[in-house]
């Protein structure tokens, strides 16, 4: 490279180096109120991050960490600059990193649980290959219910994991099993349930036994045959895989479903490429058509032992320490509570939707003691996913979704589960556990509190993105999208200003959200490249659970549209609540 060609790189690069010109004016304000000529103390800053940030048990120490590291920019204290740096900077998160903080102690239908769907799969539900490694990425994500389908193998003397019914490839039993052994605590320590859809004969039965008992060992929870009067608690089954069954299902024919597939969900495929289907709105009256969906979970009552298909090997049912429950009679039936017995019940989508209409607070009732696990519909072939709010509002622990996607609902997913340290058990807000009040999920409560976000600037695509991968002959223009991902009332998207030709943007704009369940609500941040034409170009995102947010100025490391977070890439950002 020539100087003079080194020179032009070099001014060019500067060009898009963040410098205290670029500061915000609330920044700069902020910074005369907390300093004296031009320079921040430790007291000073002290002061700043208890006041202003609201870091109430901030200290002396915490503070002198700070300056430490951006001490570069000034020796002792700070400048305006190595304030500005520090507050774009990775020591400034929106989330506390506190670690696991919620009471773990509680029966485990206190929690939300971070649940997997079909987790074998690599692809669409139809045609893609099923393997060890989705598992592997979703534990090592830190989801803690992986599901398998289990069928006999084509010589019928083994045990392969399939999506039946269709033209995916099996993955040994065995394999799966090894690698969630080896992956299932990498994430956290609390425990991983696997969901068995059995298909299998009794003398298949006794071998899956075998190969769990072998491979797991003493960190296999088997509590024997017998239902119990209540879950045990996270806590308690530390380290601990758990068993639960759901006995044969019929599948439609491989041709029906391909007809489907073939339907007018593809052609909105490449529109959505970027960014997945918008998360359908919960407002209004729920209609539901749901006579076509597969009955993925027509269960049998693992506990009574239903001789109309086989007997269950007693080997096998020893292990399972969370029964599902069969669906007999109509929905009063289903969500019946039993005080000496608990058991899990799995609805799809279009079942809870329909159920959410007619028999709402039931279905939290139900949920205060039993476990209800929701999954996708059977159209989505593509391996979609849907609003999990609806699940979420009506106290479903595991609201089930394919993991090896993307889009919008998914960002949601990964969004709640950042909460209480990433660790995949999220205590339920109390009022979805109080037995005296049962909480109405189509009762609009007052507000009870408001947030007001300010969208200050960018940084970082001219580092993480090819230079012309937004335009070939202009820098990008950039807006972002804003809003709440909660109950009906709260749930609404908002957008700054558009700023063209600019690798830097500072929108500095304001918004504000009403919240009448915060403990539900998730922050929703997207920035779009507009594009005239054509879609937007994806710019990143992430989604917030309001229960941690931290208010004051922060820095929002955003991520792709797998969920990875980019290197250089964020947001500055202020949050309040009022």
């Amino acid at each position: 490279m020539s100087k003079q060609t080194y020179r032009v790189c070099f001014c060019f690069r500067r060009r898009f180096r963040l410098t205290v010109s670029e500061a915000p004016e609330d920044v700069k304000k902020v910074f005369e109120q907390y300093s004296e000529n031009g320079i921040m103390s430790i007291d000073q800053l002290q002061r700043f991050l208890i006041e202003f940030q609201k870091e109430d048990k901030v200290t002396r120490e915490d503070a002198q960490k700070i300056i430490d590291s951006v001490k570069h920019f000034h020796r002792k204290d700070l400048n305006l600059e190595a304030f500005f740096k520090y507050l774009f900077g990775d020591i400034n998160p929106p989330l506390a990193s506190v670690g696991v903080h919620h009471d773990m102690t509680a029966p485990l239908s206190h929690y939300f649980i971070y649940t997997g769907h079909n987790s074998y799969l690599t692809g669409n539900q139809l045609s893609s290959d099923c393997s060890d490694v989705p598992i592997i990425n979703a534990l090592k994500r830190g989801v803690r219910v992986i599901e398998l389908d289990i069928w006999p193998n084509s010589s019928r003397d083994g045990v392969d994991v399939l999506h039946g019914g269709t033209l995916t490839t099996p993955v040994e039993l065995l394999k799966c099993l090894r690698s969630i052994k080896e992956y299932a605590f990498v994430a956290s320590d609390y425990p991983v349930i696997l969901t068995l859809e059995d298909h299998l004969t009794p003398n298949l039965q006794a071998k899956v036994a075998e190969m769990v008992t072998q491979i797991f060992g003493d960190i296999l929870f088997s509590p024997g045959s017998e239902c119990v009067k209540e879950f045990p608690s996270p806590e308690s089954l530390k380290r601990r895989i758990i068993i639960s069954t759901k006995p044969p299902k019929e599948y439609l024919e491989v041709k029906e479903v391909k007809e489907k597939e073939d339907g007018s969900e593809r052609g909105k495929a490449s529109e959505e490429e970027a960014w997945g289907k918008e998360v359908p709105n919960l407002k209004g009256s729920l209609v539901v058509d749901y006579k076509n969906d597969l009955n993925e979970e027509d269960e049998e009552n693992a506990e009574d032992g239903d001789k109309s298909k086989h007997s269950v090997a007693p080997e096998y049912k020893q292990l399972i320490a969370i029964h599902a429950a069969k669906r007999k009679g109509g929905l009063d039936e289903w969500l019946k509570v039993d005080p000496d017995k608990v058991r899990r019940l799995s609805l799809s989508e279009q079942h809870l939707e329909k159920a959410a209409v007619t028999h709402g607070k039931q279905i939290v009732r139900f949920t205060q003691r039993n476990i209800l696990r929701v999954f996708p519909k059977s159209i989505r072939v593509d391996s979609s996913n849907y609003n999990p709010l609806i699940g979420w509002m009506h106290g479903a622990q595991m609201v089930a979704f394919n993991m090896q996607g993307h889009g919008r609902s998914l960002w949601l997913m990964y969004g709640m589960f950042k909460a209480n340290g990433g660790c995949g058990y999220v205590k339920k807000p109390d009022f979805l556990l109080n037995s005296d009040q049962i909480f109405d999920p189509k009762i609009k409560l007052p507000v009870k509190t408001t947030l007001k976000v300010t969208v200050y600037m960018g940084e970082g695509w001219y580092y993480d993105f090819h230079h012309t991968h937004f335009d070939a002959y202009s820098p990008p223009d950039f807006y972002t999208r804003v809003g709440i991902a909660g109950v009906p009332a709260d749930s609404v998207m908002k957008k700054t200003k558009i700023l063209e030709d600019d690798w830097l943007p500072s929108w500095n704009e304001e918004f504000e959200f009403p919240l009448t369940v915060p403990e539900l609500a998730l922050l929703r941040i997207e920035v779009h490249e507009y594009d005239m034409s054509e879609k937007d170009d994806f710019g990143g995102q992430t989604c917030l659970p309001i229960s941690e947010l931290r208010s004051g100025i922060r820095a929002v490391p955003l991520n792709s549209q797998k969920g990875e977070k980019y290197n250089s890439v964020k947001l500055l950002m202020r949050f309040e609540f009022i």
